[in-house]
């Protein structure tokens, strides 16, 4: 019910505000929410922002997933990566496993047990998104991937295996 540009102000606020949270910083792709576009100007754009950025390390949205949104960035991610010759490690998340995400299976877990209560308050900071709604699911992933990793809560990646000497730890 917002209009584009009231809502890119209303998330450019959010993702300001999450990211103070979690001690990161912002970087916008110029994409309109809800209406992501997979062009080749789209890819060139997205090339040049990740490449002016030098990462060590990107994380992509897993490509089968019912967002739309989700579905495009993991495409401009990883024709990005390509793009430099493949120079960052690049790794898939996990949304919301068998809701959003769909056929995911893990190839790293990483122990969040000491992180999730910044992870939760970075989430909610995305009032407009209605976390009340989402994030009892996050929880429950989390736990189940602590559970197959023997803590309380873990994050679930999957790491493309053509990239460079990997960072998060293989799964015990």
């Amino acid at each position: 019910g917002k209009s584009h540009a009231e809502a890119a102000r209303i998330r450019t606020e959010e993702a300001e505000k999450a990211c103070a949270i979690l001690k990161a910083r912002a970087l916008f792709a110029g994409q309109i929410d809800g209406s992501c576009e997979v062009t080749n100007a789209a890819y060139k754009q997205f090339a040049d922002l990740l490449s002016a950025e030098k990462p060590d390390i990107v994380f992509a949205p897993w490509p089968v997933d019912s967002h739309r949104d989700h579905r495009a960035t993991s495409l401009l991610v990883y024709d990005a990566w390509l793009k430099v010759n493949k120079g960052f490690e690049l790794y898939y998340t996990e949304v919301m496993s068998g809701i959003q995400t769909q056929t995911f299976h893990p190839t790293r877990l990483v122990d969040i047990t000491t992180t999730e209560a910044r992870k939760r308050e970075a989430c909610y900071a995305h009032a407009s998104q209605e976390p009340k709604k989402f994030y009892s699911v996050h929880e429950l992933m989390n736990r189940f991937r602590g559970s197959e990793l023997g803590v309380t809560y873990a994050q679930a990646f999957v790491r493309h295996d053509q990239d460079r000497p990997e960072s998060l730890p293989m799964i015990p």
